[in-house]
Parts: structure tokens; C-alpha cells; sequence
């Protein structure tokens, strides 16, 4: 028998602001993150996207914080959330200010890209809650603007991103001004086996709390593959939305930050709303980007896989591998954004010849073989047959994963700075 939010221990006050947002029965991975937390375990907890990680540890940590005599001192915090992307340590932060109505914490949320005077005002006066990205972290760290030395609870959210390569210096410039006394969690859909070894440097006999295997896709996510040529892929995206009559909103992930700008520009360019969203926009612009997103006056949302885990969007009715992901858990992430909350999806993913070891990682990864669409008229056979060599274990002629390549051309095309088969105002 499932138990209820009180039968895992959680106090009055988090219980009216349940059901002040309309919850009644806690996620998977809630019902068994929360008592861990409220015991004071390290944790590790594995869940796919859009399964409540968020609320497994605002909630037990609301708790703790609200239940202890113990209060920030200035430029100090009690509790520290580290987030790879500004949008998502908003929403971390919206998370903190719903569940805690009826407590009395404050929290602060600080990131990149905008100006850091009003986040120096708030850290002044300490906060329980301490919610950010890890580069504007250390800038105010060096500037003297945050104490971390009264750290109790280090949260690492999305904890494969924050720690993979661009992340892994900062972080472990932060935790090393943290006290070895603190209770750790980490959250994240994947756990590779990188991040378990880090993991192990920095957690405390943890508890692992996995919901489902890491390599298990959202199962009411509608999976389908198109082989196509690269320099095919832009014709076959517009032919897609311009299908999608029901009006659903559009997620389309791109491999570069360039491309995503290329292929937003390109669908204005055909009357099709388009935003772009990756990591060298200005807060503004992904703001207002998100805001009209969400409010489906764009309905088409362009994004690099790092800036789309701040995408926390409802009603996502299709994910667009425009470009397919060199790391197979990167798919596993990309279509959990859609089929949230009980509801359906469907996930495209486009496969040029040098894409199809890609897809063939994916497939092994999941143990599910895509539904192949080849009645569309720019269907490739050659990839088609490659992605067969692959599966009887042969390696296909011609295949060049981009991730591998040498130089500056990274795969060439329409979408790659170079290509062949420009055609009229898309050349570059």
C-alpha cells in the first residue's frame, strides 16, 4: 500500500502548503527520498525527469531547517542548493517559497547574467536557503559576499551535469569551504559511473534511492526515428511543425549553441515562432523566451541540452533530437521534458549516416529499438543500412560520428558551417 505525505513523516505546516498546490499523494522517488532525508542520511536518488525530485528534498529540508533553533549569520547559509542553470535555480527557488508558506525560512537564489547587487542585499541579511549556479557562487565567494562555513545540507541537483568536465573544478572549489560535518544529496536522472566514483569523494555512506534503472526511458513516451540526410534535416523539421495542427508545444534540441540560434532564425525566417535558449543568451532574453513558451505564443522552443534542464514547461507534446545526443543518458534526459505528470508524448529523433552509432548506444542503452518512419520524402536508406551493419556487429562504411572528427568542420552541412546542398536563403 502507497503511503500518504503524512505517513512519511512530514509536519503540519508542509502539509497544508500540499494541499494548497493540489498534491495528495507523493511521487516514487518522494516516498523514498523523504524519510532518508528527514533522518539525515546521505543520499543519492536517481529518478527520471519530471518524477518530483525537486519536492524529495525541498520538503524533509524545509523540516529540518524549520524544526532547528539554529539561524543564518550574516552572508552565511544554512543550507546550500547547487544548480547548473539559472532557470532552473529559479525554479528550485519558486519550489522553496510554495512548500514553505507556512514556515518562516528565507531563501536565496543567485546566479549568472544579471546584476549582483540585489542578490548581495538579500545574502547580507543570511539565508537558510542558499540556492545556486556555481560560477556567480564564486564570484560572490571571492568578493567576500558568502560564508559557507555553517553549511549543514549541500544539495547537488541534476548531479550528472554539475558534475561532468565543465563543472567539476567549481564544484569542488565550493565544497572544499564546506564543513566535513554535513548531510549530502545528491539528485539526478542518470548516474554514470563517473559520477558515482566522484560521488564517492564527497558523500558519506549514502543511501541510494533509484526509481527506475537509469537507462529506463519514460515509458508513455512515444519514441520514433527518421533517417535523413544532414543537409535534409531543416526541410524535414518545418514539414513536422507545420503538421503539428493540434498547436502542442515543441522542444527541439540542437547539439551547439550556434545551431540552435541557426535553426530558430531559419524558422522565423518561414513564419514558424521559434526561440532559441542556450547558455550565451542574457537572463532577459531566456526569460522571456521561457515566459512566451510557456504561454504558447511561441510554441517551438530550440535548446542545448544543458540550458533545456531549466525547461520545466507543462503540456511539452514533442521532443525533436534535431541533432542526436554523442551520450546516449543525454537522450534518456531530453525526452523525459515531455509526458510529465501521467500525461503522453512523443519523442523524434533525426539520424543522418554519422548520427547512427549514436542511435545504435541509445538503443543498447534502453534495451528499446525505435519505430522507424521511413514514409517521409527525405528518408535515407544509406543511414538506414548503417544503422543495420551496426546491429549485426559490423562497422558501416563512410561513418564519422562528429564528436570525433578533427578540425573545424564539424560535420558540415547546413547546420555545421559548411555543406554541399545549400538552397536559397539558407546558405551561409
Amino acid at each position: 500500500m502507497e503511503k500518504t505525505f503524512r505517513e512519511l513523516g512530514l509536519s503540519e505546516p508542509l502539509l497544508r502548503a500540499l494541499r494548497d498546490e493540489g498534491y495528495t499523494e507523493p511521487t516514487p522517488i518522494q516516498a523514498q527520498a523523504i524519510p532518508l532525508v528527514l533522518a539525515g542520511r546521505d543520499l543519492i536518488g536517481v529518478a527520471q525527469t519530471g518524477t518530483g525530485k525537486t519536492a524529495a528534498f525541498a520538503m524533509p529540508i524545509i523540516q529540518i531547517l524549520s524544526g532547528s533553533d539554529r539561524r543564518a549569520t550574516k552572508w552565511g547559509a544554512l543550507c546550500l542548493i547547487l544548480t547548473p542553470t539559472r532557470e532552473l535555480a529559479a525554479q528550485i527557488g519558486d519550489s522553496f517559497k510554495a512548500y514553505g508558506r507556512h514556515e518562516r525560512l528565507k531563501h536565496a537564489v543567485v546566479f549568472g547574467g544579471v546584476g549582483q547587487n540585489p542578490q548581495v542585499r538579500l545574502l547580507s541579511r543570511g539565508t537558510d536557503v542558499l540556492i545556486a549556479t556555481p560560477g556567480r557562487l564564486l564570484d560572490l565567494m571571492e568578493q567576500g559576499f558568502v560564508k559557507l562555513d555553517g553549511v549543514e545540507i549541500l544539495v547537488l541537483d541534476e548531479a550528472d551535469r554539475m558534475l561532468d568536465m565543465g563543472f567539476i573544478r567549481d564544484v569542488k572549489r565550493i565544497i572544499a569551504t564546506l564543513p566535513k560535518k554535513r548531510q549530502t544529496l545528491f539528485f539526478s536522472a542518470t548516474m554514470p559511473s563517473e559520477v558515482v566514483r566522484l560521488s564517492r569523494e564527497i558523500l558519506t555512506n549514502p543511501k541510494e534511492v533509484s526509481v527506475a534503472p537509469s537507462a529506463t526511458t519514460v515509458e508513455l513516451v512515444d519514441q520514433k526515428v527518421y533517417f535523413v540526410q544532414r543537409d535534409d534535416k531543416f526541410e524535414l523539421l518545418k514539414q513536422i511543425l507545420r503538421g503539428n495542427a493540434h498547436g502542442g508545444k515543441v522542444l527541439v534540441f540542437a547539439r551547439t549553441k550556434h545551431n540552435a540560434d541557426r535553426i530558430a532564425r531559419n524558422l522565423v525566417r518561414e513564419n514558424i515562432p521559434a526561440e532559441a535558449i542556450h547558455g550565451n543568451k542574457s537572463q532577459g532574453a531566456r526569460t522571456a523566451a521561457l515566459s512566451a513558451f510557456r504561454s504558447g505564443k511561441s510554441r517551438v522552443v530550440i535548446a542545448t541540452d544543458l540550458a533545456a534542464r531549466g525547461i520545466d514547461v507543462d503540456g511539452i507534446t514533442h521532443v525533436i533530437n534535431f541533432e542526436l545526443p554523442n551520450e546516449p543518458e543525454t537522450y534518456v534526459h531530453r525526452i523525459g521534458r515531455t509526458a510529465r505528470a501521467g500525461a503522453s508524448g512523443a519523442a523524434v529523433s533525426f539520424c543522418d549516416l554519422d548520427e547512427t552509432i549514436y542511435l545504435h548506444d541509445i538503443e543498447k542503452l534502453t534495451r528499446q529499438k525505435m519505430a522507424v518512419d521511413e514514409k517521409h520524402q527525405y528518408h535515407s536508406q544509406k543511414a538506414q543500412d548503417a544503422k543495420k551493419e551496426l546491429e549485426a556487429g559490423r562497422t558501416p562504411h563512410g561513418v564519422s560520428p562528429p564528436h570525433r572528427r578533427q578540425g573545424g568542420n564539424r560535420g558540415g552541412g547546413r547546420f555545421h558551417g559548411g555543406g554541399q546542398r545549400n538552397r536559397g536563403h539558407y546558405r551561409r
